[in-house]
């Protein structure tokens, strides 16, 4: 039997904790966090919930991470100052992917890398700040950006990515792609977009994100049978180039999932320890640039 936590997480059903036991230095490489300290960007009309980094260090409790990558969400737009004083509180063991404009200066860059940035996030799903998100905007800041050797992390949908797998076979840095690449379901293995991610995967400088698994199911929890099957065939062709994450408050979620399931679908997605040890350590280390 599972043993229990003391207290319901908030922004996470379920009280058990997962099966899977983490190993040490296990990195959660997305999650959010929102305080009401900072100000949401005018473009955003509806404030989250508070979601601080006390609460989070609960759900680490829970399910056994000690690493953390902290995203920006769109709610701030370009301000990333919720994301470097969550980076601060929870000190080396986190990283942060920040986000800018096309106009950020070379200073600001500087500044965001030397308080834990390593990479941008680029959303062509929903508005940062600028409103629609182009192609342009996105090689223009991968440019920017790889002299700092950072990475661009792409929030896109499946039909997104086959319409640019092009641009994003150009682009000269390391390539990250949100929540398993939004592929829709039912269509799963038979969309386009799950051949074109597979492309990027064998040019070498694409990563998946194993998150979000409840974002386009049709299947559901607690198997998410039909992600499964995505997920599998993306850590088969590239497991070298897959880290996982929590999506840590569940903002697109009215019904938060159990995040133990969710940590448990490695075991179904990976299957072998040697596997799932380099999805949850060896490969953020690289990526993030933690000390292994």
């Amino acid at each position: 039997m599972k043993d229990k936590v003391s207290n319901q997480i908030p922004f996470s059903s379920g009280t058990s904790r997962p099966h899977l036991i983490a190993p040490a230095n296990a990195c959660d490489c997305h999650m959010h966090i929102y305080d009401s300290r900072f100000p949401t960007s005018p473009h955003w009309k509806k404030r989250p919930p508070e979601a601080k980094v006390d609460v989070y260090r609960l759900l680490q409790k829970r399910i056994g991470t000690t690493r953390t990558v902290v995203v920006t969400p769109s709610t701030y737009g370009i301000d990333n100052r919720c994301t470097l004083d969550a980076i601060k509180q929870i000190g080396s063991t986190a990283r942060g992917v920040a986000v800018v404009d096309m106009d950020v200066s070379d200073d600001e860059l500087n500044r965001l890398d030397s308080l834990g940035i390593c990479g941008i996030r680029i959303n062509f799903v929903s508005p940062q700040s600028w409103g629609v998100t182009t192609a342009e905007m996105l090689e223009t800041l991968a440019k920017r950006v790889r002299n700092f050797g950072w990475h661009v992390q792409i929030l896109m949908s499946g039909d997104q990515i086959v319409t640019m797998e092009g641009v994003l076979k150009r682009l000269a840095v390391p390539i990250v792609i949100d929540h398993l690449a939004r592929i829709p379901e039912p269509a799963g293995v038979n969309h386009p977009a799950f051949k074109a991610v597979l492309r990027l995967l064998d040019k070498g400088q694409t990563w998946v994100k194993l998150s979000g698994a409840y974002m386009d199911t049709k299947d559901g929890a607690p198997d998410y049978d039909d992600v499964t099957k995505i997920a599998q065939e993306f850590v088969k062709a590239a497991p070298e180039r897959m880290v996982w994450g929590s999506d840590w408050p569940h903002p697109t979620e009215k019904e938060k999932p159990d995040d133990a399931v969710l940590f448990d679908l490695l075991t179904k997605w990976a299957m072998k320890e040697p596997i799932i040890y380099k999805i949850l350590v060896e490969n953020p280390a690289r990526l993030y640039g933690f000390v292994r």
